[in-house]
């Protein structure tokens, strides 16, 4: 299952980690995404999780996943699998992490989960955008830096999908110039916040419970952005518990109307998943357009 040109350095790398000389005893498929391949692998009486994926596909996918891995670790807020290796043959890459044994959410999981992702926002910093761009989804994405959110959420979250959806004639002028319309309002619709680092592609298949019944994030998008994004992407198909949402306003509270900014925070994952899947998804997006153009 593993291809043969990134065996070499992963069985190198697992003999780095656990100090013990051995060889991949078993390879079980991990099913749940859609871009890369994944497996539980086991060495020395130990289990590692791997994905790969085309090199040249999707050049440092994996170099940004390990970088906004470690962004989101080093804050301390809540739990973040451990990577251990990152590398690259002449046709595959992969990214060896720290494997999450599935288990069973505690009572005070969603609690936990609002407090903790309230932890994540408030580590902030000076600029929206972050130090590199990344992927969202298998798409890439742009994170230069702005000092202000409405142009970061304009010129690197709405217009290049737009464009892309544009080029690809998924989306037509008419869209355009709605979009247009729309991006002279955003100054005025999003409250004044300090960047907040973001997961940056929170939906319910982007966490996990691990054994202690305690929530981790895994794949992420990682950027200093207004933090109502996260926000609203969890509530994209179908929602949290609503006891995440008010634990979350609990520790840091909402500013007053952030409901109401769910849809227009959310053009951004639509436009990706336009993209990403085709025209399914372009009646919610000509549905909030219409709600803002129209004002």
């Amino acid at each position: 299952m593993i291809p043969l040109s990134i065996i070499k350095p992963i069985e190198t790398a697992l003999y780095e980690i656990s100090g013990k000389e051995d060889r991949i005893l078993s390879c079980v498929n991990v099913v749940g995404g859609s871009i890369n391949s994944a497996c539980r692998i086991e060495w020395a009486d130990a289990f590692y999780f791997l994905k790969w994926n085309s090199a040249s596909k999707f050049p440092k996918m994996f170099e940004y996943e390990a970088i906004g891995l470690n962004q989101l670790k080093e804050t301390q807020s809540i739990t973040i699998p451990k990577v251990y290796k990152t590398g690259t043959s002449q046709t595959d890459a992969f990214i060896l992490m720290e494997y999450i044994e599935p288990g069973k959410p505690s009572n005070t999981f969603w609690e936990q989960f609002g407090k903790q992702l309230a932890d994540l926002h408030r580590n902030t910093n000076d600029l929206f955008g972050n130090s590199h761009d990344n992927y969202i989804g298998s798409l890439p994405q742009q994170n230069s830096k702005t000092d202000n959110w409405a142009d970061f959420f304009v010129s690197m979250r709405l217009m290049p999908f737009v464009k892309k959806a544009i080029d690809n004639h998924i989306l037509t002028t008419v869209h355009l110039r709605q979009f247009d319309s729309l991006y002279t309002k955003i100054p005025l619709l999003f409250p004044t916040e300090k960047p907040a680092l973001l997961h940056g592609d929170l939906w319910s298949g982007n966490f996990l419970c691990n054994q202690t019944g305690a929530p981790v994030l895994i794949d992420p998008a990682v950027y200093y952005g207004h933090r109502e994004m996260d926000i609203a992407m969890s509530k994209l198909f179908g929602g949290f518990s609503e006891t995440f949402y008010s634990s979350y306003n609990q520790y840091f509270s909402m500013e007053k109307g952030w409901e109401k900014r769910v849809d227009l925070c959310n053009l951004y994952p639509l436009l990706v998943h336009l993209n990403l899947f085709g025209s399914s998804y372009l009646y919610d997006i000509e549905r909030i357009l219409k709600e803002y153009v129209s004002c």
